[in-house]
């Protein structure tokens, strides 16, 4: 089912690069599903090949998908406190959240900026930030700068290698 959809989507950007801003922020915006990380790479060269400067549109859109639901996973984690772990989908996972806090406990700030690279911790880090009720400003600095490096990342190399490829051949 995951490579049809991840298939879709592609296609979808490839035929409509005018909307790949669109796909980039709604899959950024879930960036702890584990797919969405393989579909912005692969959306990376689409959009290069397409227009150079819709790359750069499409990290921003990521930037800000990435940092609103990361945001929001805050927002919950500080409004619910405790009553998150019976909440989905972490009722159904409880070690996710007392794996993302003893990661918060020893890491601080940069539990934020690494839990977005690391997989399994990426949903639960913002909720623990929340519910260990982190100060805002240091939650959004490291949010936002980690959403832009992840961003980065993810979409520039595959659409600065096809635009050089394109260039060079």
């Amino acid at each position: 089912m995951i490579p049809e959809l991840a298939n879709t989507v592609l296609d979808f950007v490839r035929e409509h690069p005018n909307w790949a801003a669109f796909v980039v922020f709604a899959l950024a915006f879930a960036e702890f599903l584990p797919f969405v990380w393989v579909l912005l790479v692969g959306i990376g060269p689409i959009i290069g090949a397409a227009d150079p400067l819709l790359a750069w549109t499409a990290v921003a859109t990521a930037t800000v998908g990435a940092a609103l639901s990361d945001w929001l996973l805050y927002w919950v984690g500080h409004h619910y406190h405790e009553t998150v772990q019976t909440m989905w989908p972490l009722k159904n996972h409880p070690q996710a959240l007392q794996n993302g806090r003893a990661f918060f406990g020893r890491w601080g700030m940069w539990a934020i900026f690494i839990g977005r690279f690391a997989g399994p911790l990426r949903a639960s880090v913002p909720i623990v930030a929340g519910v260990a009720e982190m100060k805002s400003l240091p939650f959004q600095l490291a949010n936002w700068s980690s959403a832009f490096l992840w961003g980065l990342i993810l979409l520039l190399p595959g659409a600065l290698g096809v635009q050089w490829f394109m260039r060079s051949g």
